[in-house]
């Protein structure tokens, strides 16, 4: 029987400990999932945030290390980690971030905080213009970013995106390359992060390319902290350049309270919540690749080393 470890907390496992066995189960695959493991016994690492791992060379037997988040930048570059990893895209993680990064992008395009917060009750009777007039750019356009992306197509934006590769994705007009960047930043309303975190996105966007999107135009991070220059991004709101920022990951989590991003009126902080991993569908993804790995088969979402994702 397969020895799967489930690296993670006491609290994640929870979730995963009747689940998990019952997909793998549904798939095929014989395992003891536990959280205990002796590493010399262990054939299969789920990886989970916040787990023990940090030196994977005891693993002598396992076959691969699973990631149950979409990002895996805060391991890829484990010297210690030789096995091949699989970071995880599944309908649950799809969907969710679809669903936050919709509402919020209506959220603003509508104008509804002013009409959530009118203290001073204003009667200002002026429509938004149609989604057809308010150009969206999404920075990313892998699993997550295309279908936001096409999401957002389908109730009338205009959506360009943005990747490293050329990528030909129905309804939307893609760019690539860092000299594609300019392009699909220039004039754009509202600007969406999702390209995963490796040492050439880090400050992504700073103070250059700030600029570039229309004045005023709103900024939603839900990808990564580290793609913002917090300070370039200060700077942008105080001058109006940007007109709001919605984000939803940062540097240090949890935000330190006295970040100014808490007390800049501009600024809107939600915890980390675009999207969650779901134990239901992650299991799926996770028992599918156990499953294709003991039948020789190729692993779904390898990461590249090189790439960094």
């Amino acid at each position: 029987m397969l020895k799967v470890l489930f690296s993670s907390t006491p609290e994640r496992w929870e979730s995963y400990r009747e689940v998990l066995p019952a997909k793998l189960a549904a798939a095929g695959v014989e395992a003891e999932v536990s959280l205990t493991h002796a590493a010399e016994e262990v054939d299969y690492i789920v990886l989970a945030p916040g787990g023990p791992i940090a030196d994977f060379a005891p693993f002598t037997k396992a076959r691969a290390v699973m990631c149950l988040w979409a990002g895996v930048e805060n391991v890829v570059a484990n010297e210690t980690l030789t096995q091949p990893l699989t970071r995880m895209v599944d309908t649950g993680l799809r969907d969710g971030m679809v669903e936050w990064v919709a509402g919020h992008v209506l959220r603003h395009h509508l104008g509804i905080d002013a009409h959530i917060a009118n203290p001073d009750q204003c009667w200002d009777p002026v429509a938004p213009p149609l989604a057809r007039d308010r150009p969206v750019t999404i920075l990313g356009i892998g699993e997550l970013g295309a279908a936001c992306g096409q999401a957002l197509a389908r109730l009338g934006f205009p959506v360009t995106g943005w990747s490293r590769s050329p990528k030909d994705i129905p309804g939307l007009t893609c760019h690539h390359g860092f000299e594609g960047l300019r392009a699909a930043l220039a004039g754009a309303r509202i600007v969406v992060l999702l390209v995963p975190l490796t040492p050439e996105t880090e400050n992504l966007m700073n103070a250059a390319t700030l600029a570039l999107p229309a004045p005023g135009a709103v900024l939603l991070n839900p990808g990564r902290g580290a793609l913002i220059d917090d300070d370039a991004l200060l700077e942008a709101l105080d001058t109006g350049q940007i007109g709001h920022a919605t984000l939803d990951t940062f540097r240090i989590e949890p935000l330190p309270a006295d970040h100014p991003f808490w007390s800049d009126p501009k600024v809107t902080v939600t915890p980390h919540i675009a999207s969650e991993t779901r134990p239901d569908t992650a299991s799926e993804v996770i028992a599918e690749n156990i499953r294709r790995a003991e039948a020789g088969e190729p692993l779904l979402y390898l990461v590249d080393r090189a790439r960094g994702y």
